[in-house]
């Protein structure tokens, strides 16, 4: 009788240590390798320009989910402010239900990084691109396909030793591919 409740406490300490071990930015993606989603999206409030998959064919490109509320996303901008900078790949913005004066304020203040910003003000287009919360980032591949996807708040070392190498190989093979 003692046999059957240990067995069950030690398969849940199993269970749960675990759980506790695994990182938590490494939740796997069912979009990684195929085709993003189709989308059209208008652009966010003081800007011109809106988001749309089409627009995320033909180069590598990042794609950075993120909205004015979302704390961590300050903690990221300013990688993201120097990648638009250096012009390493670039950057677009899916702004996820947010109101349209605070992205615009948020944008105008800490400065905006991206090439061009759609405003999903639903959540939908977010939903086809299995976004668990903001900010997550993606990077696209020239073919457009889902390559990589970060979960939360990108990191100088997520961008050295993940991210960016993954941008340069997908630019490599882009123009190896090229007639």
């Amino acid at each position: 009788m003692v046999a059957l409740p240990l067995a069950v406490f030690v398969a849940l300490a199993v269970v749960l240590g675990w759980g506790l071990t695994r990182n938590a930015d490494d939740i796997p993606s069912a979009l990684i390798g195929k085709p993003l989603p189709e989308f059209n999206l208008s652009p966010v409030k003081g800007r011109t320009l809106g988001l749309s998959s089409a627009d995320l064919r033909g180069q590598v490109s990042l794609l950075n989910v993120f909205a004015s509320w979302c704390v961590p996303c300050r903690e990221e901008h300013p990688l993201f402010m120097q990648i638009a900078q250096e012009g390493i790949v670039p950057l677009y913005g899916l702004n996820y239900k947010d109101q349209a004066r605070d992205v615009e304020k948020w944008l105008n203040t800490l400065g905006d990084p991206y090439t061009r910003t759609g405003a999903d003000l639903d959540g939908r287009v977010a939903i086809d691109w299995g976004v668990y919360g903001v900010p997550e980032t993606f990077v696209i591949g020239s073919d457009g396909r889902i390559a990589y996807k970060h979960i939360g708040p990108v990191t100088r070392e997520t961008l050295d030793k993940t991210i960016l190498p993954l941008v340069e190989r997908l630019q490599s093979e882009a123009r190896e591919q090229r007639p």
